[in-house]
């Protein structure tokens, strides 16, 4: 179980809040509208009213015991920006905040976030699976109980094929490919460049930094998160 703490409860503040308490998390709602405290209060661990723009107000919160702090203002840019920066100067463990544009994101890299939310390209179900599992890069939820994801792979599987693993046998777990993710120079400074694999085969071999592309039973994909 992890501590999170979420900064705006609009739709994808309050869904992530929901999807996160409901996988047995301790999260923290906070919101400067009451009327959103109010209909949100009861499905989450806490919910907080208060600005989160208020440094005197924000350094009441318990900072040092939460794991995630996720900023999803959306509307207001200017409060996300000023709140982002609030809780990296406070040097909070992990800080994620939501990205409304090109240029939202490069001031939110520029402040030293360290992971950057987009909405409106990603549902809060695949964020909520990427938070909870450890080594998910990214999921796709086919239904209630099966998912695709990405996943970094296990320090103990590298120089290995996917014979010698027997993902089937051991895990049921399908492999559809892997993906190879590096950083070239580009116009605009370092660009990450993907390359997909192509279809899984037993005799495809596994490096360090290689991303598998999973598909299974969500208790199966957790079992397997476990795995150094």
């Amino acid at each position: 179980m992890k501590k999170y703490l979420i900064v705006g409860l609009g739709q994808f503040g309050a869904s992530l809040a929901r999807k996160l308490t409901n996988q047995g998390n301790e999260v923290i709602g906070v919101d400067r509208n009451m009327d959103r405290i109010e209909a949100i209060k009861t499905t989450m661990s806490h919910a907080i009213c208060l600005d989160a723009i208020d440094e005197y107000a924000v350094k009441g919160l318990p900072l040092k015991q939460t794991d995630i702090v996720i900023v999803t203002i959306g509307k207001d840019q200017g409060a996300n920006i000023m709140v982002t920066a609030l809780f990296k100067n406070l040097k909070v463990k992990r800080l994620i905040s939501r990205a409304i544009n090109n240029l939202h994101e490069k001031v939110l890299q520029a402040i030293g976030v360290d992971e950057i939310v987009h909405p409106e390209e990603e549902t809060a179900e695949r964020w909520a699976k990427k938070l909870c599992l450890d080594g998910v890069v990214d999921s796709f939820e086919i239904n209630k109980r099966f998912s695709i994801v990405e996943t970094t792979i296990p320090k103990s599987f590298a120089g290995k094929t996917l014979r010698n693993l027997d993902f089937r046998t051991k895990y049921n777990l399908l492999v559809l490919t892997k993906i190879k993710e590096r950083k070239v120079e580009g116009r605009l400074g370092k660009e990450e460049v993907v390359h997909v694999q192509g279809i899984a085969t037993p005799d495809m071999k596994l490096e360090l930094d290689d991303i598998l592309v999973l598909y299974g039973s969500n208790k199966d994909i957790q079992q397997f998160m476990t795995i150094k």
